[in-house]
């Protein structure tokens, strides 16, 4: 049992690991803040709350997936090799895709709230 609740810490230092140095993490973390922060504001319905968590929980997993990659790439290689940039370049996509389709959904919930 001890393990398992070590293995919590662990994962909150690599949270705050990205706090203080991803920078794209933490772009994610200050957009996740205002749309909190707008969602407070806008008065969304518990199914919106649902919606919108999921989407910055997605986000902020996926760019610590990114930023994991990007050391393990590190790690084997520092050379400039096709593959490794392949893989550094998928990640950062997967992360981009999630972020745009996270930031529509967020305007088709936001934006007629806010227009009526």
């Amino acid at each position: 049992m001890q393990k398992f609740i070590k293995s919590f810490g662990y994962a909150f230092e690599g949270i705050l690991h990205a706090v203080k140095t991803e920078r794209n993490f933490k772009f994610h973390v200050a957009a996740a803040v205002i749309v909190i922060s707008s969602g407070l504001l806008t008065g969304l319905a518990y199914t919106e709350w649902y919606v919108i968590l999921v989407l910055i929980g997605g986000v902020l997993a996926l760019e610590l997936l990114n930023s994991a990659i990007e050391r393990v790439v590190n790690l084997v290689t520092m050379e400039r090799l096709l593959l490794a940039k392949q893989a550094k370049d998928l990640a950062a996509g997967a992360v981009l895709i999630f972020a745009i389709c996270s930031a529509v959904i967020g305007l088709l919930i936001f934006i007629p709230k806010w227009i009526s």
